[in-house]
């Protein structure tokens, strides 16, 4: 398994430091609230529990070298592509999944397989992320956990969590401090 995002000198036999998975996992966590705060919903906590399932299954992925999810109850979202140069990955990937909003009826809400991943984004409710990432250097597979776990069908969710851009948000700092040991907070990045 090698991690990697925006790294200038990379190759697939590349150790990747440890304080450069932060900044990977900062990046991810950034670019989520980024969207969410367009959407009136509060910032998401960096979950190494959630880090760490995220990233036994992106190995399984890269190893069956195949696209499905998880059996967890977390929420997810998943992403590969194949590319030997991925520069940028992470900000590509949220631009990927967010850019389903087009797609999305917020006259007429609810799940959908065409929006899945932007819902599951700014899913309002949801309060953790973690992400794991695996590659062999030629094909790349992200994937995102989530908790508590987005575009649950009961009614009214969708209504009450998907809000439309320009909504009202919490005004939580980007980072904050977490009490929890299993979240990691400002003075952990």
């Amino acid at each position: 398994m090698v991690l990697l995002l925006s790294y200038s000198n990379w190759t697939p036999q590349s150790v990747i430091p440890v304080n450069f998975c932060v900044c990977v996992s900062r990046q991810f966590v950034d670019a989520h609230n980024d969207y969410r705060r367009k959407h009136g919903a509060p910032p998401l906590a960096l979950s190494r529990d959630l880090c760490n399932s995220a990233q036994k299954w992106a190995d399984h992925l890269l190893s069956i070298k195949s696209l499905k999810h998880s059996s967890t109850n977390h929420g997810e979202n998943l992403y590969y592509a194949y590319s030997s140069t991925p520069k940028n990955l992470l900000v590509s990937i949220l631009d990927s999944w967010y850019s389903e909003i087009k797609d999305y009826h917020f006259n007429k809400p609810g799940f959908s397989s065409s929006t899945g991943h932007f819902t599951q984004v700014v899913w309002k409710d949801c309060s953790e992320v973690g992400v794991g990432l695996a590659t062999d250097g030629q094909t790349i597979f992200v994937v995102g956990q989530y908790h508590p776990a987005g575009n649950m069908c009961n009614a009214g969710y969708f209504e009450k969590n998907v809000l439309p851009l320009g909504s009202s948000t919490s005004r939580a700092p980007k980072c904050f401090p977490t009490g929890n040991t299993s979240l990691i907070g400002c003075n952990d990045w």
